[in-house]
């Protein structure tokens, strides 16, 4: 494709460019890819050679790397190659006194036009070093290049600067600490520059955190009958899906990173074309307990209102005042204020906790509605100490921020310098943190954001600013009288707002409520000590932002746990929400401005249809969709099925595409076969709701843009692919249970394989599935020969799998073939086998002694040893007909040991596969042959 508008526009004036085109430079097995320009400046020439991104269109797009002047002794030439095929890309070599570089040119107009524009400009330099011409200087490619060497030596003379200061900082930081004679001080500055380091790896919860799960549902249903010291009833309701997905997000697109920055930059200019403003409520809520521990029902400030909020922001301060919590951040009383916070949300919801962020004594707490966690994306937490030496813990501020449909907030929970006459000390905690508080974006490693850069900031905390007033009756008689309008003009955060020195932008609510510092702990008595503190207002919560409005702002007078009151404010939020449509055709409408700027050779496609949905699909029966690309465009075209961004695979494991890649001359088509197939390696995931026959599938044109295909269905769920331990707790067939309730059995059985995981479950011995095909052959089978030998129908398999999942009809149809055939799947499918991964070296490692390898059977997990005593009692009924059957131990032994022993998956290469099978078939003649039947 034509690449010369991009040249251009790199070019001082005066300065042409002739001819560009865009393709790789070969440097031994790699391929990176570059746009070459032809540039000419009067009569001398040189080629350009630009890094870029992916979709380069404006100068910013492309960063100049090299420079080649065409002289005399300069040679382009084409290589051809010994298998030639029309519509091949060109391999072309450019050799110089400095340079011998080959490049491959994508087939095409615009590459002829390259190479013919390069030779004509040879030819010209050739006429005028014959005619005797002025001599090249190229001056002027000398000035470029001086330009090229400038930034990357600032460049580089910056990233130097920076980590000198920061090393230099590194190291004052430690003499200090050294000179206090603390060693403890010592250790936590090096933690502290650890967590330093790993930031700059983009590590952003480098500080561990005992909570490390998000989204964790609470109820009061099922935390109400809980004691204090217990936890809560907990569901993680986290998965892939909630985390990463973000269709809503304009800055982050739609997770494949194929988008240009230029379409990015668009999308936020026309955000309004595909979003909507909704309300939501949120509290934010303070409160310094001063190091007490949560004696009080906390429901009269939480649960204040009588409609429950959407999102509960909940800070405080001075958790715990001991030395332990200082030095080595870890206190108990985490876990026992977050108990009492998640026991206390309103109780007409049910709310998913999203993160837990601590600092010392400072902890902030974010929830969110239920049916609302979904939307939550892009969480991500910070700390920042301002205390001693501007870095420990008992100042500072934590802070989450996370992206809600569209819009972005920020909460900040904060605990300032004390003391009235520290106001400047307080100004700059406040712009410590501020100025370090960043956050590292997820989906753009290498950029982060400060606290201001957020659609929505809600900032909470003990700011500690006072009431400066020299004397206390005064104060206390203004309190009285609820004269809270003449209390504001001695209030110091009020005024320095005015005066823009602090919270520059933020807003607050009227103070219409008592000061909330200082109280005699367990009463609401002002404090009475020597010290006769002045009532204050320490306890603040302010927003910035646009489209909030504060509902309530007051105090709660009835939590009398500390010295301080607890404060809330209730605010109506209006969020952002994308209009998915609105938000695709805007996004497409972008697209194809761009497409139109691409040159008439730009290859392109058209698509029979780009979504396919697979109805009721089940388990070993294949589904097939076929999809149609004509190549519609005036060249050959390359397509491909790609990955997606940190996808080993363009697909899902239950899915194919035949072919995934080829080539099109103009006018021609192809048909795709898109299959949908899941086995026993698939089966499991999608029974437990941990994958969906979901995917998108990028077709990705050589030079050419890219195109989604979405893919989606329904799996039906089937007992092949489920554990013994669900199994055995299911007394109906599957298809007959809630997708709940067997996500909920295999889940159990994943983190119990090797226990007896339901004890308090009415459970089947072994799995009805298993007793209806063995019944079935005992009764129907045990006289048909080269049983378990023979194949059955792949049409008979599917109904007896349609009726151990469904259970219709009541008996099984087909042959025995077939229904052996059914059972040794099934025992293949299972995720765990019969004797399970966790034994299969003691299998191994037992001689041939009888007694030990019934030591090993009798260690298995209750229904698995049921199902082997089974099943080694159906193969000796078997073999009480080998006369008939023509069975006997070897064939049995051997079938069933690969089945019933299957080195684990992720070891299975450690094994030699030869030794494993005779073990295996030892261990099963065993059973077969020396116990009584």
């Amino acid at each position: 494709m034509d690449r010369s508008g991009v040249v251009q526009a790199t070019l001082a004036p005066g300065h042409e460019c002739r001819a560009a085109v865009q393709g790789t430079v070969l440097v031994g097995e790699s391929n990176e890819s570059r746009i070459f320009g032809l540039v000419e400046c009067g009569n001398e020439f040189a080629i350009f050679m630009y890094t870029h991104r992916r979709m380069a269109i404006i100068a910013d797009d492309v960063s100049l790397e090299e420079i080649v002047p065409i002289s005399e002794n300069f040679i382009i030439e084409e290589v051809i190659q010994n298998t030639y095929t029309i519509g091949s890309d060109a391999t072309v070599k450019i050799i110089s006194r400095d340079i011998d570089q080959a490049l491959l040119l994508p087939f095409g107009s615009q590459t002829r036009i390259f190479v013919q524009e390069v030779q004509k400009a040879c030819g010209e330099v050739s006429k005028q070093a014959a005619a005797g011409g002025f001599p090249l200087q190229f001056q002027w490619v000398a000035e470029y290049q001086q330009k090229k060497d400038s930034l990357l030596h600032r460049s580089r003379e910056e990233e130097f600067t920076n980590d000198t200061v920061s090393s230099f900082t590194c190291a004052e930081d430690k003499m200090a600490c050294k000179i206090s004679g603390d060693s403890d001080l010592l250790a936590l500055e090096l933690d502290q520059e650890k967590v330093t380091e790993k930031e700059k790896d983009n590590n952003v919860d480098s500080i561990p955190e005992k909570q490390s799960s998000d989204f964790e549902t609470f109820s009061e249903a099922s935390t109400s009958s809980i004691a204090p010291a217990m936890s809560p009833e907990i569901t993680d309701i986290s998965n892939s899906n909630v985390m990463v997905t973000n269709k809503g997000h304009i800055l982050g697109m739609p997770q494949f990173v194929l988008r240009d920055n230029l379409i990015k930059s668009e999308l936020v200019k026309q955000e309004e074309k595909f979003t909507y403003i909704r309300d939501y409520r949120i509290f934010a809520g303070t409160y310094n307990v001063n190091g007490k521990s949560p004696k009080q029902d906390l429901k009269p400030w939480l649960s204040s209102d009588s409609e429950p909020p959407d999102i509960y922001c909940i800070g405080f301060q001075e958790i715990d005042l001991s030395k332990e919590a200082f030095l080595f951040n870890d206190t108990p009383k985490e876990e026992e204020w977050f108990l009492a916070v998640s026991q206390s949300l309103h109780p007409l919801a049910t709310y998913a906790k999203i993160k837990l962020v601590r600092l010392v004594g400072m902890m902030l707490l974010l929830y969110v509605r239920k049916e609302h966690a979904a939307d939550i994306t892009e969480v991500e937490i910070e700390r920042v100490g301002t205390g001693i030496m501007g870095r420990m813990g008992n100042k500072g501020g934590v802070s989450i921020r996370f992206q809600f449909h569209n819009t972005s907030l920020c909460i900040v929970n904060s605990h300032l310098a004390a003391h009235t006459e520290e106001c400047e000390r307080r100004k700059q905690d406040y712009r410590e943190i501020c100025s370090r508080m960043r956050f590292i974006q997820s989906n753009l490693p290498l950029t982060s954001l400060t606290i201001m850069k957020h659609d929505i900031i809600i900032w909470l905390g003990d700011l500690n600013y006072r009431i400066c007033h020299p004397e206390v009756e005064t104060i206390k008689k203004l309190i009285t009288a609820k004269d809270y309008e003449k209390l504001i003009e001695f209030d110091q955060l009020t005024n320095h707002m005015k005066n823009l020195q602090v919270f520059r932008g933020f807003k607050e609510g009227p103070l219409n409520f008592h000061p909330t510092y200082k109280y005699d702990v367990g009463t609401d008595d002002w404090d009475t000590s020597e010290k006769c503190r002045v009532p204050a207002w320490c306890d603040r919560i302010l927003w910035k932002g646009r489209n909030v409005k504060q509902l309530d702002y007051r105090s709660h007078m009835a939590l009398r746990i500390s010295d301080h009151k607890p404060v809330s404010s209730l605010f109506q939020v209006g969020i952002k929400v994308v209009n998915q449509d609105l938000y695709k055709k805007t996004y497409e409408n972008i697209v194809r401005s761009l497409d139109r700027m691409e040159n008439d050779s730009f290859p392109s496609v058209s698509l029979s249809k780009t979504e396919f949905h697979f109805e009721n699909v089940k388990f070993m029966q294949l589904q097939v969709q076929t999809l149609v690309i004509a190549n519609t465009g005036l060249v050959p075209c390359q397509f491909e099925f790609i990955n997606k961004l940190n996808e080993l695979t363009y697909c899902k494991p239950w899915f194919s595409a035949t072919p995934n890649k080829g080539i099109l001359i103009e006018g021609d088509r192809v048909e795709i076969d898109l299959e949908v197939y899941v086995n026993k390696t698939t089966a499991l995931s999608l029974n437990m709701g941990v994958d969906r026959i979901e995917d998108i599938l990028i077709l990705h044109l050589k030079e050419g843009k890219d195109y989604f295909l979405a893919i989606s269905g329904n799996y039906l769920s089937s007992c092949f692919g489920s554990s013994l331990h669900a199994l055995c707790c299911m007394k109906e067939p599957i298809r007959d249970v809630l997708p709940e309730r067997i996500q909920e059995l295999e889940r159990k059985a994943m983190e119990n394989k090797y226990a007896d995981c339901f004890p308090d479950e009415m459970q089947l011995e072994i799995p009805k599935e298993i007793w209806t095909m063995v019944d079935h052959l005992h009764r129907n089978a045990s006289l048909q020969d080269d049983l378990f030998q023979q194949p059955g129908l792949k049409s008979e398999f599917e109904e007896i799998r349609d009726c151990l999942d469904t259970g219709i009809p009541e008996f099984l149809s087909g042959s025995g073939h077939s229904i052996c055939e059914a059972l040794l799947l099934f025992l293949d499918a299972l995720p765990e086998p019969v004797i399970t991964y966790q034994l299969y070296d003691k299998c191994l490692e037992s001689s041939s002694s009888l007694t030990q390898f019934e030591q090993v059977v009798d260690m298995l997990p209750q229904c698995h040893r049921n199902v082997f005593n089974y099943l080694m009692a159906f193969l000796r009924e078997l073999l009480k007909n080998a006369s008939s059957n023509n069975l006997d131990v070897a064939v049995l032994a051997s079938i069933f040991g690969a089945f019933l022993l299957r080195p684990p998956p992720n070891a299975a290469n450690h094994y030699n596969p030869v030794i494993c099978k005779k073990a295996a078939q030892l261990f099963i003649s065993r059973f077969l042959t020396l116990r009584d039947g």
